[in-house]
């Protein structure tokens, strides 16, 4: 059984990489925008919408016992506010569907192919951690987490990548399999093509400079320009101080909050817990909430474990 520090390390390392990373997005306009609103009235660190969709996952996920596309999609619409950042495109499709409208007849509205950003991308690690051991289901409720917001299947694709990488990192897998299983997973010729480079990298201990990543593997808010890039420098840093692999991130610049919360996801699913900076989490806002969600998910793992051995031992006649 896999132990809980992993499941908490997940869903607050996703946490603190957005919250960290998010001053350093964008252009100047951007970043004097967050370095405003940037703080909670009593001075915690502030999340974006990467951290609160996530948070949004992971609380249907548990009430319903799954995913439940409709009550999801609800919970994105109630959980919307204008300051976490969220996309024009994104914004609008929740307000409709706050306003009643089903998530179905509005996910294509603003963009005819489906949404080809990384918006789902950046919310999948509830799904990874509930279904860890499941890989099939797992990739089904990705898709289904995907599509609400993101159709489009370069952005789909890149959620099924990230939510591997973190399930593998979850159990622990040695890198060599780590990679050629997320190889599997890579079906679109921009994420090929991106894993190569990555496998290339680490297998020759090279290692680029971070304006040398964003240029070659992207920073942008593409689910192809940033999914990989967050991958690899979660692989890259697996072993080091969280607080290194932020400060590169932060210097690839770009989507920064996008990429420090799925790199921080696949780091903390490894790493647990224990190896995140206390300060840090204390100072970040809704910890103990991020804190019980990952702890939610983890005893609702451990029920339906139980309760899949106890029919094998009746299979068994035992």
């Amino acid at each position: 059984m896999i132990n809980k520090k992993f499941f908490t390390g997940c869903l607050l390392a996703s946490a603190l990489g957005d919250a960290l990373c998010a001053p350093y997005e964008g252009g100047w306009q951007e970043r004097l925008v967050w370095r405003i609103i940037g703080h909670t009235f009593f001075g915690k660190k502030r999340y974006t919408d990467d951290t609160q969709m996530t948070m949004d996952v992971a609380q249907s996920l548990c009430t319903q016992n799954g995913i439940n596309q409709e009550h999801l999609a609800k919970t994105f619409a109630a959980g919307y506010k204008w300051s976490r950042g969220y996309g024009a495109g994104a914004a609008k499709m929740l307000k409709k569907i706050r306003r009643g409208a089903a998530w179905h007849s509005v996910n294509r509205a603003a963009y005819p192919d489906g949404s080809y950003g990384n918006g789902a991308a950046m919310r999948v690690s509830p799904v990874a951690l509930y279904f860890h051991d499941k890989p099939e289901k797992r990739k089904t409720a990705v898709q289904n987490v995907s599509e609400i917001t993101h159709a489009n299947p370069l952005a789909i694709e890149g959620a099924q990548l990230i939510a591997a990488a973190t399930s593998f990192a979850l159990s622990q897998m040695n890198f060599a399999q780590f990679h050629s299983s997320l190889a599997d997973h890579a079906r679109a010729e921009p994420y090929q093509k991106r894993l190569q480079t990555c496998r290339i990298w680490l297998k020759a201990g090279e290692q680029p400079e971070s304006t040398t990543v964003a240029r070659e593997l992207g920073n942008g808010i593409a689910a192809v320009d940033s999914c990989v890039t967050a991958i690899y420098i979660a692989c890259r840093f697996i072993n080091q101080p969280f607080a290194d692999m932020l400060r590169f991130i932060q210097g690839c610049s770009g989507d920064t909050d996008t990429i420090g919360a799925m790199a921080g996801a696949i780091w903390g699913a490894r790493n647990g817990i224990s190896r995140l900076n206390k300060a840090d989490i204390n100072s970040l806002e809704s910890a103990e909430k991020i804190e019980q969600l990952a702890e939610d998910i983890y005893d609702s793992h451990c029920i339906r474990t139980a309760r899949r051995a106890k029919k094998q031992s009746s299979r068994n006649g035992c």
